[in-house]
C-alpha cells in the first residue's frame, strides 16, 4: 500500500529545507517556535516531493519508514510495515501543485511495477482519530487517472 501525507516546517511554510531536515534527525529546533514540538519526533518517510516536484528518497522501499504511525488498515495495525509512505509539501486543506502530482503519479507508476500495490491511501484513511493528510484539496481522481491505476486501489472514493 502507498500512503500519502502532507507537511510542512513550520506549517504552511513552503521552500526550505526543514522536512528533509526532521527526517534526518538533523532539525535545529532553536530555528522556530514551532519545532519545539517536534523534539522527541522520530519520523521518516520513503520519499518527500516538494511543491516544484522534486523528488528526495530517505528510505529504500525494501526498508521500514516510521511515517504512519499508530495506524490501521482493514484490520491490520502497524501500517509502517506494509507500506510506502510519501510525503508532499503542503498543508492538509490547501491545494497541491501540479509538479508534485506529476511526480507523484509517475512515482507510483513506477512502484506498482516492482511491488504488490493495491491501496492508494491518504493518512487519514489509517490514523482517523489523529491525522487529517493530505486534506481535502488533494486531488485524487486526478492521481488516480494520471499514474493509470485502477479505481479500485482508491478506497472507493470514486463511486
Amino acid at each position: 500500500m502507498v500512503v500519502i501525507h502532507s507537511i510542512s516546517l513550520p506549517p504552511g511554510q513552503y521552500g526550505s529545507h526543514q522536512v528533509e531536515s526532521f527526517f534526518l534527525s538533523q532539525l535545529d529546533h532553536s530555528a522556530h517556535p514551532y519545532f519545539n514540538n517536534l523534539k522527541d519526533t522520530k519520523v521518516s518517510s520513503h520519499f518527500y516531493i516538494k511543491r516544484g516536484g522534486e523528488l528526495i528518497q530517505f528510505v529504500s522501499c525494501d526498508e521500514r519508514a516510521w511515517h504512519a504511525g499508530e495506524s490501521s488498515f482493514k484490520e491490520r495495525t502497524q501500517c509502517n510495515n506494509f507500506s510506502i509512505g510519501i510525503e508532499l509539501e503542503g498543508l492538509e486543506g490547501n491545494a497541491f501543485e501540479e509538479p508534485q502530482y506529476e511526480t507523484l503519479s509517475s512515482l507510483c507508476s513506477s512502484l506498482t511495477l516492482k511491488y504488490p500495490i493495491q491501496h492508494f491511501v491518504g493518512h487519514q484513511d489509517i490514523a482517523p482519530q489523529r491525522k487529517k493528510d493530505p486534506g481535502e484539496k488533494f486531488n485524487w481522481k486526478l492521481f488516480q487517472q494520471s499514474c493509470g491505476c485502477p479505481e479500485k486501489y482508491f478506497l472507493n472514493r470514486f463511486d
